[in-house]
């Protein structure tokens, strides 16, 4: 029998247990990691906060996989994994595991791709599922995770802030988080392995679905001075209220490029109604969408952005309940203002709202 995360005593923690650190300053540098002498405490949701936030040349990006998807034998699991349709509730879900080690039941790669001459200033790793499908899985381990850097060795991670753990909608769903600067900082370009996310398998009407983010903010004076900022929280959408973020003080310029970008749990391919909405100074409200994400259906299984797409092992096109997006503002600023606002919402996807970030041109 494979072991779960809390028997695997053999690996060191980087992670810190910190219950009120819900803000982290401009530019501020990991704390030296210490081990925590318990789980981190759990809250049923966690409002939207800003988690960090900097105005420096350079730029966010993110490394992110699933940690579930359908056992292969369903003759509909290929096509779906392929980009076909299917959702977590039509299929018996098993785990991702890439890693050959006998010690983990689940595991995925992804790449952070950093531009030649980028220093990181920030990096938090997100992770989260289901924790009822055809089984239940204890909550005690939500708050931990293996991750390995490029060419690494697994680490044992800890979430250093509260995790947001509720039932509702039929599942029992999770997201935990953990700053990982100084471990993104020292590592080699390449692929990093997160193993463990605590998600269940099998087969229910809400579905088997998880996954991880590293969200990495980055100093290159090559690039264009930024307004970069990340938000977390966990809230349910079904309840229509939607998860929306001002960004203040912000001056950008008329047609201000730049990027912005989302975590979600649950959303399912071909339900309509959840949307990604830009609102800003003087400009009309924009709804995000590209060549992988229609504009009412962002919360579509998917995790894509653009350009060339960072490395994944493996890289299944429908991921079955997670989605990590990145989207291009292409002229979603067209006039000069000094506040935006992200807005996502559901009206018919039972879905869970865990993180945004953007990264907008500042004016000068």
């Amino acid at each position: 029998m494979r072991q779960s995360l809390g028997q695997l005593l053999r690996h060191a923690t980087v992670g810190a247990l910190a219950l009120t650190a819900v803000w982290a300053p401009c530019g501020s540098a990991a704390a030296a990691p210490v081990a925590p002498a318990a789980p981190a405490p759990e809250a049923d949701g966690l409002a939207f906060a800003q988690r960090y936030r900097a105005v420096q040349h350079g730029g966010i990006v993110r490394a992110a996989n699933a940690s579930a998807t359908c056992r292969t034998a369903q003759s509909s699991c290929r096509d779906a994994q392929t980009g076909g349709p299917g959702v977590n509730g039509d299929f018996d879900m098993g785990y991702i595991d890439v890693d050959e080690d006998p010690n983990t039941y689940n595991s995925s790669r992804a790449e952070v791709r950093l531009p030649a001459g980028a220093r990181v200033t920030y990096a938090r790793l997100y992770w989260g599922g289901n924790l009822r499908v055809g089984e239940q899985k204890p909550s005690e381990d939500n708050g931990r995770v293996l991750i390995a850097e490029p060419g690494g060795a697994y680490k044992e991670l800890v979430a250093d802030t509260v995790v947001g753990h509720r039932v509702a909608d039929g599942a029992d769903a999770f997201q935990a988080s953990a700053d990982v600067t100084r471990l993104v900082r020292d590592s080699e370009p390449g692929l990093y392995t997160v193993a463990q996310v605590n998600v269940a398998g099998g087969r229910s009407a809400a579905g088997g679905w998880g996954g991880w983010t590293l969200v990495v903010a980055y100093e290159n004076p090559a690039e264009p001075l930024r307004h970069l900022a990340l938000w977390d929280g966990f809230m349910p959408l079904a309840a229509r209220t939607g998860a929306g973020m001002p960004l203040r003080d912000l001056p950008f310029a008329a047609g201000a490029g730049g990027r912005v970008g989302l975590v979600a749990y649950n959303g399912d391919r071909g339900t309509t109604g959840d949307s990604l909405v830009l609102t800003a100074d003087g400009s009309p409200s924009t709804a995000f969408t590209d060549r992988a994400n229609p504009f009412d259906d962002v919360l579509n299984s998917t995790i894509a952005g653009p350009g060339d797409a960072p490395g994944r092992v493996p890289a299944y096109a429908n991921t079955l309940g997670y989605d990590s997006d990145v989207f291009d503002l292409e002229g979603g600023l067209p006039h000069a203002g000094d506040q935006v606002a992200l807005r996502l919402s559901s009206q018919r996807d039972a879905a869970w709202a865990g993180v945004l970030f953007a990264a907008v041109d500042a004016r000068q």
